[in-house]
């Protein structure tokens, strides 16, 4: 058995510390902030709302049923699952609305109802996404990404024309609609990918299929909960978590890890796994030397967004607001520009809203609303108390046109979060929300290795590394970070036997 560390409370971090300590290992966690979740985290106020800091959409529940399965658990063992009919709502120039229904068979005539022909053509889209889906979560997302021998496999080898890694989102999509509707509906989940649809390989519309036909879902009490349920799991099978418990550095002696320096105590491990921010473990944590990455490296690689976040609590019910908003009356491609090809803060942004309390009434007091409003933003960007507001009173004008009432008159709660928040509180790259764009160079074994090739028995997991941004990505990342520092772990006993 060895003593092993987790840096980070994130979704990987617990995934990995469940796995391991599963496998016998006595593992520690520790965590900067007060609470567990990294990004998950919760906003509990006195007047009674509960505000997710950072994920909102339930994608991918197989993962999560996976996951929880692995240590004999449903997913309802610790949290309860709504599914969201409509699944979300579009808005678009002239105020009009598209409600996206949970129902397949629904969302089939409203294509046939915009676009002729094209429910017949969704059909041939989602056949070929759920081979995409499919395949890639038996064969591809749960690789290591350690060597390309990995996908040596006959499923992969058949099917690697129809992956589409050499194809754009952009182009792949054009082949099936033409409706500006159609294709922003098509597209926008990209946009939180980390790179434009054209610079996007075409094997993502695994994720179209992700939502569109598994569907979109909420945990009761929100993303918290789904936290709530991993810690809880993680304590159970041993798992001692410390917050408030800042690592320092990690000390080495020749190739191995030996101790943490946490909080200026010396903290002594066999092994340890980084599911904290990857450039600020490999830059402010270990020796130059000991680096898999050069700050070089880190400064060409392509971030996903950051964003611009308000947690609003309103004193007042919202009569025609759906759990969750895209605002989409202005151009996708020219603000996709400005996160990806020429950074800095949008002209006419793109934002999302979500309005949990549509749904749950227990966050947010009685006769109140909660609201979660998100723009995209370049990462790196500068962040003012000005520019927060400036879009902050953007995207409120927008919101109360949209909705034909007032709002600001009725806010009791308002916190922003942005750049400067997520270095702050996650000792993130350039202030990044989502980790490394999904573009074909930064995909799969192209993307920063989980293990360092200079301590042998330090490995890494989260959104920078594989499979890539998003919660069940990062849960997937704890499961293989976990499973390859275990063969480590191996191999070293059976040095020492030998």
């Amino acid at each position: 058995m060895a003593k092993i560390a987790i840096i980070g409370s994130g979704f990987s971090s617990l995934s990995a510390a469940c796995y391991l300590s599963q496998s016998g290992h006595e593992v520690h966690i520790f965590e900067k902030n007060e609470t567990v979740g990294g990004r998950a985290r919760q906003i509990q106020t006195d007047n009674g709302y509960v505000f997710d800091m950072g994920p909102s959409w339930y994608w991918m529940p197989d993962v999560f049923e996976r996951f929880f399965g692995d240590f004999g658990y449903k997913v309802s063992d610790f949290y309860e699952l709504e599914a969201l009919d409509p699944a979300f709502e579009m808005v678009f120039p002239a105020r009009e609305r598209f409600y996206v229904p949970a129902s397949y068979e629904a969302l089939r005539e409203k294509f046939e109802s915009i676009e002729r022909g094209s429910a017949k053509r969704l059909d041939q889209f989602m056949e070929d996404a759920k081979y995409k889906y499919e395949v890639g979560m038996k064969k591809i997302v749960y690789k290591p990404g350690l060597s390309l021998f990995e996908f040596l496999d006959a499923d992969i080898l058949r099917g690697a024309l129809r992956f589409d890694l050499l194809s754009s989102f952009s182009s792949h999509v054009r082949k099936y609609f033409s409706n500006p509707q159609l294709l922003a509906l098509m597209e926008f989940p990209v946009l939180f990918l980390g790179a434009m649809p054209r610079d996007t390989p075409a094997l993502y519309s695994l994720m179209n299929y992700a939502g569109l036909k598994l569907g979109t879902w909420y945990p009761m009490g929100g993303f918290g909960k789904v936290i709530e349920g991993m810690a809880h799991l993680a304590r159970e099978l041993g798992v001692q978590i410390h917050c408030n418990s800042t690592v320092e550095k990690i000390v080495t002696e020749g190739r191995r890890a030996t101790h943490l320096m946490v909080k200026g105590r010396r903290e002594e491990m066999d092994a340890v796994l980084a599911g904290a921010d990857y450039h600020h473990v490999e830059h402010h944590l270990l020796e130059a030397a000991e680096r898999n990455y050069t700050e070089r490296y880190w400064e060409k690689k392509i971030m996903a967004p950051s964003c611009l976040i308000f947690f609003i609590g309103l004193r007042k019910r919202i009569g025609k607001i759906s759990h969750h908003t895209l605002f989409f009356e202005e151009d996708l491609l020219a603000h996709s520009r400005e996160i990806y090809k020429t950074p800095k803060w949008p002209e006419k942004p793109l934002f999302y809203v979500c309005c949990p309390s549509q749904t749950d009434p227990n966050v947010a007091p009685p006769g109140h609303e909660n609201l979660f409003l998100l723009m995209p933003i370049a990462p790196g960007l500068e962040d003012s108390e000005g520019q927060r507001e400036h879009y902050y009173q953007m995207m409120m004008d927008r919101l109360e046109k949209h909705l034909g009432e007032s709002l600001r008159g009725e806010v009791d709660f308002k916190k922003a979060y942005c750049i400067d928040d997520f270095v702050d509180d996650y000792n993130s790259f350039r202030g990044n929300a989502y980790g490394l764009a999904n573009t074909l160079m930064q995909t799969a074994n192209l993307k920063p290795k989980i293990r360092n090739r200079q301590v042998d028995n330090l490995f890494y997991c989260g959104q920078l590394t594989v499979p890539g941004p998003g919660v069940p990505p990062s849960i997937i990342s704890g499961k293989i970070a976990a499973q390859q520092l275990q063969l480590q772990l191996k191999r070293e006993s059976n040095e020492a036997i030998i």
